[in-house]
């Protein structure tokens, strides 16, 4: 069924200020929509349900590892409006504030002491200089981040004369797998959407990066803005779409401006022709990194996730064929189409390619770096200058892969080697925790993400998110007061709960929820002395 477009309710709320008293009578007024519809998309996220928050401090878990929790008192301290946030995607500059839509990264308590919030700087300056790397030989790199942008379109020259049946055999043949998380062979979704019968179609990027520990896609679109665009150009001529869509989470102010030139550039000489380019904002909902949450988002509503099948690549924006890729997927594409499919698979270890790691926490230069897929966490790190203290624990994807000791430091961080250890590669944002780092404690703190980050359309995940943060709360009361008897109930109900959120919920959010608790708790037992979670069928998918 196609599904009619609504105006940009969101936008038009941001316009208005966000969810201020008459708000959503003047946008329904104006738009046409009813004021309920306005007003329950306005609610759902975050820059426009809370207008007076004036500052946004990011409480992640490597911003708690530096202080977070200080800076946002300092901030309330001096009168400003102040509340925590979920992850900024700076993750290699913590402490960042949001002020407004504006990061400013690398903030510490002196920069925010006896500061008013319009005089607020960051240390870093508007240019911070962010660490990248290795830097790579041509021959070796397929994200090409310290490269110069060229916007000639050479690449889409070369797909336009190879054809798309030639296009999608070359992906195909490459082995590029989906790099924001899911690891799904790109050429079968290239494949499914060329196939449709409706000639209809659309290109989404997917630029909502908001996984704890992440910032990668960031990067991408800060320094090779061009490659991005030239690879959904590529992908928009290859399954036979008119028109791209670009969805970049609201914090993404610098992204926002970089892609938006290099539009105008690309638009100012014609390269791709009829193809248009329009760019969307969110609004802050880390759900909507979900490809169908974004979708919604996109069609003027509530990101909530839908449920599969069917996938969008049959039905998915407006009810018609849709292509929906990560950032740093379609930045690969133009070096595919420049050097070949057996080029770009050799480039990897134990798969395709080479992967954009970001790493953060305890070490001595956190950034993005790309390495052969398959690389390992000590390989990684030792790119990164090096462990700022002894490895206790690491999170290989983000807060969704949840936490893995010292010991699988030598395991490939890639899709497969992980998922047999019950954990996942993820979006490749690695957290590196030192020695006496509590565990209980570094779990809290996703748990906390994911409760605040749940859409609430499904009841495991609504009632699950809150029900373990809260059962792991308990038991830290009552093992910091020594309380034997409390200590074992406590967390003696996760399991089935983990259980069922696992299977009743519609999406990966719930589903992975409760992996920080599970896999701390099973790697980690002596910082959960006297603890139980129970067993359950399914427990080593949960770490």
């Amino acid at each position: 069924m196609t599904r009619k477009k609504r105006p940009d309710i969101a936008a038009a709320l941001q316009q208005a200020g966000g969810l201020r008293e008459g708000a959503s009578r003047q946008v329904a007024k104006d738009s046409g929509v009813p004021e309920a519809h306005v007003y329950g998309v306005g609610s759902f996220f975050h820059l426009l349900a809370e207008p007076d928050v004036e500052l946004r401090v990011c409480t992640g878990l490597t911003c708690q590892l530096a202080g977070a929790d200080a800076l946002l008192v300092a901030a309330r301290a001096q009168g400003i409006e102040a509340v925590g946030c979920s992850c900024l995607a700076a993750c290699d500059a913590p402490v960042p504030l949001l002020r407004g839509r504006e990061v400013l990264p690398a903030m510490t308590l002196d920069d925010v002491r006896g500061v008013a919030l319009e005089a607020l700087r960051s240390p870093a300056g508007e240019h911070w200089q962010r660490a990248v790397g290795p830097e790579l030989e041509l021959d070796a790199s397929a994200s090409r981040l310290l490269h110069a942008p060229s916007y000639e379109g050479a690449s889409f020259a070369k797909a336009r004369a190879l054809g798309p049946q030639g296009v999608i055999d070359l992906i195909a043949r490459s082995g590029l797998q989906g790099r924001g998380g899911a690891g799904f062979p790109a050429g079968i979704k290239w494949r499914s959407v060329a196939a449709q019968a409706e000639m209809q179609r659309y290109v989404v990027l997917n630029a909502d990066e908001g996984e704890p520990g992440t910032f990668k896609d960031r990067e991408v679109m800060l320094r090779r803005p061009d490659a991005v665009l030239e690879g959904l150009a590529i992908a928009a001529l290859t399954v036979g779409a008119k028109e791209v869509y670009l969805y970049l989470r609201g914090e993404f102010d610098r992204p926002w401006r970089a892609m938006s030139d290099a539009i105008a550039e690309f638009e100012r000489r014609g390269t791709f022709g009829e193809i248009a380019f329009h760019m969307h904002a969110g609004h802050g909902a880390y759900i909507c990194g979900e490809e169908t949450a974004l979708i919604e988002a996109l069609e003027g509503k509530r990101g909530m996730p839908r449920i599969k099948p069917p996938y969008p690549t049959e039905k998915g924006l407006w009810g018609k064929p849709t292509l929906v890729h990560n950032v740093e997927t379609i930045g690969c594409v133009p070096a595919i189409l420049e050097r070949g499919a057996e080029w770009f698979e050799a480039l990897g270890r134990t798969g395709a390619g080479t992967k954009l790691y970001c790493v953060s926490g305890h070490v001595v230069r956190p950034g993005t770096y790309e390495l052969p897929l398959g690389a390992t966490l000590d390989e990684l790190v030792e790119a990164a200058g090096g462990y700022t203290v002894g490895l206790k624990a690491f999170s290989p994807g983000g807060a969704s892969s949840g936490f893995l000791p010292a010991a699988e430091r030598g395991r490939p961080l890639d899709f497969k080697a992980l998922a047999e250890v019950g954990s996942m590669l993820g979006s490749a944002g690695v957290v590196v925790l030192g020695e006496g780092v509590d565990m209980a404690w570094a779990a809290r703190q996703q748990l906390l993400f994911f409760e605040e980050e749940s859409c609430g359309q499904c009841a495991p995940c609504r009632i699950g998110t809150r029900f373990v943060r809260e059962r792991l709360d308990a038991y830290i009361a009552a093992r910091d007061g020594g309380d034997a008897a409390a200590m074992a109930s406590a967390l003696s109900q996760v399991a089935d709960v983990a259980w069922e959120m696992d299977e009743g919920s519609i999406c990966g959010l719930g589903m992975t929820a409760p992996l920080p608790l599970t896999s701390a708790m099973r790697h980690f037992p002596s910082d959960f002395p006297g603890s139980s979670t129970g067993d359950f069928p399914g427990s080593a998918k949960l770490g």
